[in-house]
């Protein structure tokens, strides 16, 4: 496998990978707006391991494009387009559309995410201060006087 074709093939493991964390993304969405608390803790650490393997393709993609620019006696700094354009490889420019689109679409229902998770802490906030409020230590004590008037 040459180098360009190693790094179309991270790449593409990469857009698959970003697709399961956008899909992750919408059910969390769901289980956020139905309340459901274990669905949203088991969506969590599905997210932890997809990102976890986001990072591992992203170190190996910028090992094998240093290594491309070593071999090349080109700069490290090189671009996707860049490298499409000197390898000619046709899916690296697709790939990297894929990519940008990916991460807008993350961004983006990340902050709504984000939204629903900040609406539902003040919805336990104000729930458990008012349940509070009930508390044994903000009854006023008793006295122990009790008056009885007959008539």
């Amino acid at each position: 496998m040459t180098s360009d074709q190693a790094i179309a093939s991270i790449l593409t493991e990469q857009v698959n990978s970003y697709s399961i964390l956008l899909d992750l993304l919408k059910d969390e969405r769901q289980s956020l707006v139905n309340m459901d608390a274990d669905r949203i803790e088991h969506i969590s650490k599905e997210k932890d391991t997809v990102v976890m393997r986001l990072r591992l393709l992203e170190e190996e993609r910028q090992r094998l494009i240093g290594e491309f620019a070593d071999n090349n006696g080109i700069d490290n700094d090189i671009t996707l387009v860049k490298l499409g354009e000197l390898t000619e490889n046709k899916l690296i420019p697709g790939l990297r559309s894929q990519l940008l689109s990916l991460l807008q679409n993350i961004e983006e229902m990340n902050r709504f995410n984000t939204v629903l998770i900040d609406r539902s802490l003040l919805q336990v906030r104000t729930s458990s201060s008012f349940f509070n409020s009930f508390s044994i230590e903000n009854i006023p004590p008793n006295t122990g006087v009790l008056l009885s008037k007959e008539t």
